[in-house]
């Protein structure tokens, strides 16, 4: 099987002269990014880094990172990027954990990385300027030429670290071979075609971001650099480079539609929107579905562990399905007692999402985790944490995560459903349900609101009372929020809210 190193290459044989990487002013064909990766894969090795090292970095979507994770899988050294607004503990523990030997960094991260005891003990190479650095990461860049692939496609890729929404993040290690197997799966089910066009927006310490940089090398296209989402900036460049498809999290849609600027952006190329990282409520799919008229609409539901769980490539059709497993993928729906993925639940019945780890894009195992890996790899099988049920004709609905499901009177109730309720209402602008401590029903079912338009408590009680809701999953108190907190791809924090960390409207 091919490495990821001679998949780009592909790119660079067929279309030299295509645009492949644009950040800003900066415009570079696929020949003239190939002569940067390869500078830069002499500028690693001139500094002793050899295949099977690992080097971090905390870079937001510029040029220079995505020239980096080429750079990385040419040499075969296993990449670990960092969210750029990791504070100084988080990244000692990623470093420790992964065992890094460089650190790459911006100056948005400087002031992190300076107070990171483990980052002042490894080789440090700064971008623009940063402060505290060993090494200019321009200074690697001197002596252009064409990279030489010198990984398998069994080689480690990247090391991503999970989101950590509750406890450590976990260590992920994926092979090239199944990223690049994730990758081909991801340009078969958004069926892209040679020369399309994508915002780079989704942070490349995210398998999202991941893919959209892996996907477009295996059809010609070209990767438009966002370093930090922005409104305003992301629909001009739709605009201007005739962005053809949109893979985003629920989040960062409803921020780019919502702005001023949408009416007067001319977004008609994009023909084709992804979505992923989060549920999207059924208001948000219909507000997306009149504003792009979208030939293709999919709802990919995935995981760093194993890219594509299921896909529904008609999302609005089927609001809230996640679809059928992926072309490389076997589901299940097992008890939320299961053990084993034997235990099947019955149609319609809610429980845990388990995953076929024989699938092609699967990991082999948490790194340095034995205890996530006892609670999550169980006879071939991977155990995600989420709930879901799949419905008579065979199409999977995903609920929630196991540890977000409120327990009230004895009773399971699952926070998205009531979500999807609430998001319909013409006063919402988003919301997120949690289960509150009440001492005579264990949790009651709390809606955290933040309004676009005036509403009361009174209000949308009486909206829950005449939707499908039963009265058990009605909420028994709503609480107005200026934000809803989110993960920096856009997961709902609900333990947040249980905690009081939020901000009254």
């Amino acid at each position: 099987m091919l490495d990821l190193g001679t998949t780009f290459l592909q790119s660079v044989e067929r279309r030299p002269g295509g645009i492949a990487l644009v950040d800003g002013a900066l415009r570079l064909t696929w020949a003239q990014w190939a002569q940067q990766v390869g500078a830069l894969t002499r500028g690693l090795a001139s500094m002793g880094l050899k295949h099977g090292d690992t080097l971090s970095c905390v870079l937001q979507n510029r040029n220079e990172a995505a020239t980096l994770h080429w750079a990385c899988q040419f040499l075969g050294v296993v990449i670990v990027p960092l969210n750029w607004r990791a504070k100084p503990e988080e990244l000692d523990y990623c470093l420790a954990d992964s065992g890094a030997r460089v650190l790459i960094y911006e100056p948005v991260a400087e002031d992190a990385v300076a107070r990171s005891t483990l980052a002042q003990r490894i080789t440090r190479i700064a971008l623009h300027g940063a402060s505290g650095g060993h090494i200019a990461f321009e200074d690697l860049l001197t002596s252009p030429a064409m990279p030489e692939p010198q990984a398998r496609a069994e080689d480690i890729s990247l090391l991503l670290y999970t989101s950590g929404t509750t406890g450590k993040p976990k260590g992920v290690p994926r092979r090239q071979r199944a990223e690049r197997i994730a990758a081909l799966a991801h340009v078969a089910q958004n069926r892209y075609g040679h020369d399309e066009r994508t915002l780079g927006v989704m942070p490349l310490y995210h398998t999202m971001g991941v893919r959209s940089l892996l996907s477009l090398a295996l059809v010609d296209g070209r990767f438009i650099c966002c370093p930090k989402f922005d409104p305003v900036q992301s629909l001009r460049a739709i605009e201007t480079e005739r962005v053809t498809h949109l893979y985003l999290v629920p989040t960062l849609y409803h921020d780019l539609i919502g702005h001023p600027d949408f009416a007067a952006t001319d977004v008609s190329s994009v023909t084709k929107l992804g979505f992923a990282g989060a549920p999207m409520h059924d208001a948000l799919l219909l507000r997306l579905d009149q504003a792009f008229r979208p030939e293709l609409f999919v709802n990919h539901y995935g995981s760093s562990e194993i890219y594509t769980f299921s896909i529904n490539q008609d999302a609005v059709g089927k609001a809230g399905c996640a679809g059928r497993a992926g072309i490389n993928t076997r589901l299940r729906v097992v008890t939320l007692e299961a053990q084993t993925p034997d235990q099947r639940a019955s149609v319609g019945q809610e429980g845990q999402i388990i995953a076929d780890l024989a699938g092609d894009e699967a990991f082999e195992g948490y790194h340095n985790r034995p205890d996530a890996n006892e609670k999550s790899l169980r006879d071939g099988w991977y155990f995600t944490g989420d709930t879901g049920y799949m419905d008579k004709d065979g199409d999977l609905f995903v609920t929630g995560r196991v540890d977000d499901m409120i327990l009230s009177g004895g009773e399971n109730i699952s926070p998205v459903d009531i979500e999807s309720v609430l998001s319909l209402h013409p006063a919402v602008d988003e919301v997120a349900v949690a289960g509150m401590h009440d001492e005579r029903w264990g949790q009651r079912v709390v809606a955290f609101v933040k309004r676009k338009a005036e509403v009361s408590s009174e209000s949308l009680d009486e909206y829950c009372r005449g939707s499908c809701l039963v009265n058990f999953k009605r909420p028994r108190e709503y609480i107005f929020v200026r934000d809803i907190p989110k993960s920096p791809v856009g997961k709902i924090l609900r333990r947040k809210l249980v905690a009081g960390e939020f901000e009254p409207a």
